[in-house]
């Protein structure tokens, strides 16, 4: 007996083992294979994308080819050993890939097709031959275990033969179970199991609406400035999508500091200017409304200090979706155009783990970087921690003495990896703040933006918080408003007022509900607080009640001396502290507030207005019988020039949620 191995014996007895082709059942496969083929083409809108694309797909018509090549005995030997392998690859290497992020029940092979369309009523259809085993679905065997198409959302839809389909996910569980699939002897075999509908994770940073305060009790109201416009953006995206937003998404403050306003420029040696007004209330004929203005100074555009700026985009597998990662690299595009050449550029990542995907790179080299944002796709969980780590250690090497160095955090919010709590994000981002690196973040999606996140880290970073829903967002944010989104004028502004219970039996802040500051605070240079940018206005307004009016709410208490007064006729006084950027101390302002102070105009107005529209979305208490139709009536008069269109948007929206809150 020779101890040669003999090629031409084995596949001698490889094709002697072989069965005779069966023509009639090949006949039968080529008939339902045509018939599957005619029923796809009536059900779908859009020709289906070649199997050349799938993993396996690629990998069989490769060993078609070699069989097809190779003709010799000794080939036809060597190719029948690769088929070995490649079964072996074919079975084997799928499970490697078993359920990633996805809750199969049981090992599970997915192959990357193009998803196709889904039926328009999203209903299910299978083959006649399909059968009920065990709980289970078994496909006919034409249904080839390589008849999986995609698996999206959590839900299946299989090839053209297998002619099944599941209509992608919309956060609606669909008619029928959702199936997983996985190749077993030749057949695909697909279990009964409904997937849950993805879960809506969407989380709102909001306290309690502030409560009507007695002055006699409690005359000192303190909070911090808030120039954030996340809140507005969010209310837009919600009503344009056909619902009211959720009450925590609306926080007022943010509605009415989104507009523009043409209050007073600053003169003098601070950086902004208070502008009080006290105007009649719209909703209550017996209090009156108090508007706190300020406008901060928009320096010359070549007076500006260089600028530093680090994008942290999250690339996490949330990001994919058009509203997301790829609009986010639009909004950038547009930034870009608005820096100046001596501007530098660094991109961070982070998705699984960090990375610098772009060394700091001068504005004027824009196609550099544009390919840098264009390489970014989306997948793996969310490194924030790692992201912020590096984006921070990047921007404090790139600063150099008189320049802005700035962090612009894009995201969902949907920190999962690493530091993911709000409070603990606080004390990160607060140990940071003293390296004098700016964070603020922008937000983008709907479904499981995490505002409570990106609220943490715009406060305590020393920046600001905007939603993009829109290209036409972005423009506003990042190219209208560039030099207040980018360049502070006043860090730590606090604001403190002291009402006259003599004059003013009960006030309300209406809004700034999660700035709020205990009354020691406004002394305490350590306490953080908000900052303005370059050309900024601020809007605060406190409804009031005065001395012996109808409108008074509380009871006068029984024990309670008369309240005192210093004999003014001031309705209260107000004080504002600020610090210089730089700088750790603060700089103190105060203006009185007296009856009549001021005039109203068509900003007020607005304002009012807008005020009234949030505290119709979140808490209609202190209105009475004031609605939508009040508040359209207000806005529509004085919308003045509005030469962006804004207000006229504004408007619509509150038609819009008048009509959607009869529903």
């Amino acid at each position: 007996m020779s101890d040669e191995f003999d090629l031409e014996k084995l596949a001698d007895a490889l094709k002697s083992a072989t069965p005779a082709p069966d023509a009639e059942k090949k006949a039968d496969n080529i008939a339902a294979a045509m018939k599957n083929f005619d029923a796809r083409q009536e059900n779908v809108a859009e020709a289906r994308p070649t199997s050349e694309t799938t993993q396996t797909g690629a990998f069989f018509k490769g060993v078609a080819r070699m069989f097809n090549a190779m003709t010799s005995r000794a080939a036809m030997a060597t190719t029948t050993a690769l088929v070995a392998v490649g079964f072996t690859f074919y079975v084997v290497y799928p499970q490697l890939e078993t359920n990633r992020g996805l809750n199969l029940p049981t090992p599970e092979t997915t192959i990357n097709r193009p998803e196709p369309a889904p039926r328009p009523d999203g209903t299910l259809k299978t083959t006649d031959g399909e059968a009920a085993q065990n709980g289970r679905v078994v496909l006919a065997e034409e249904a080839e275990a390589d008849a999986v198409s995609d698996i999206a959302g959590g839900l299946v839809t299989l090839a053209p033969q297998a002619e099944m389909l599941v209509a992608p996910s919309t956060g609606i569980a669909p008619a029928s179970p959702s199936r997983s699939v996985a190749p077993v002897d030749g057949y695909a075999i697909v279990a009964d199991q409904a997937m849950p509908a993805e879960p809506d994770t969407e989380a709102f940073a909001n306290e309690e609406t502030n409560p009507l305060k007695i002055t006699g009790e409690e005359p000192v109201s303190t909070f911090s400035i808030d120039v954030d416009t996340a809140a507005y953006s969010v209310v837009r995206s919600s009503l344009m999508r056909g619902y009211l937003p959720p009450k925590d998404a609306v926080r007022i403050e943010e509605m009415v500091n989104y507009f523009p306003y043409a209050y007073p420029a600053p003169e003098g040696v601070h950086p902004f200017q208070p502008t009080v007004t006290v105007t009649g209330t719209p909703w209550n004929a017996g209090t009156n409304l108090v508007h706190i203005a300020i406008q901060g100074e928009l320096p010359a555009l070549e007076d500006r200090p260089p600028l530093n700026l680090v994008f942290l985009i999250d690339t996490s597998g949330s990001m994919e979706s058009a509203n997301k990662l790829p609009l986010l690299k639009q909004s950038f595009r547009l930034m870009l155009a608005e820096l100046r050449p001596e501007d530098q550029v660094s991109i961070v990542t982070y998705a699984g783990s960090a990375g610098q995907v772009l060394e700091p790179t001068n504005a004027s080299e824009r196609s550099t970087i544009m390919a840098a944002l264009n390489r970014l796709s989306a997948g793996g969980s969310t490194a924030g921690q790692e992201g912020l780590q590096q984006a921070y250690a990047v921007a404090e090497d790139m600063a150099e003495e008189g320049e802005v160095s700035r962090i612009i955090l894009a995201t969902d919010g949907d920190f999962n990896v690493g530091i993911y709590d709000p409070d603990a994000l606080k004390d990160y981002i607060s140990d940071k703040r003293d390296s004098g690196v700016y964070l603020s973040v922008l937000g983008f999606g709907r479904g499981n933006l995490d505002d409570a996140t990106m609220q943490a880290l715009a406060q305590n970073g020393n920046g600001t918080a905007s939603y993009i829903d829109t290209l036409s967002e972005a423009q506003k944010v990042l190219v209208d408003q560039l030099s207040g989104a980018l360049f502070p004028i006043a860090n730590d502004v606090k604001i403190q007022v002291e009402f006259n219970p003599a004059q003013i039996a009960e006030y309300r802040l209406i809004g700034y509900e999660t700035r709020a500051l205990a009354r020691e605070d406004f002394n305490n240079d350590a306490v953080d607080a908000g900052e303005i940018g370059a050309g900024h206005s601020v809007t605060a307004i406190y409804e009031i009640t005065p001395v012996g009016s109808d409108a008074i709410m509380s009871d006068a208490l029984r024990y309670q001396a008369p309240a005192q007064g210093s004999g003014s006729d001031e309705l209260g006084f107000l004080k504002l502290r600020y610090k210089n950027p730089g700088e750790d101390t603060s700089t103190l302002i105060e203006v009185p507030i007296l009856p009549g102070m001021g005039e109203a105009n068509t900003d007020t107005s607005f304002a009012t207005a807008i005020a009234g529209f949030g505290q119709l979305l979140r808490d209609q208490k202190y209105l009475g019988d004031w609605g939508y139709g009040d508040a359209i009536a207000l806005a529509n008069a004085n919308k003045g020039e509005d030469n962006f269109g804004y207000r006229a948007e504004a408007v619509t929206l509150m038609r819009l949620a008048d009509t959607l809150s009869q529903e």
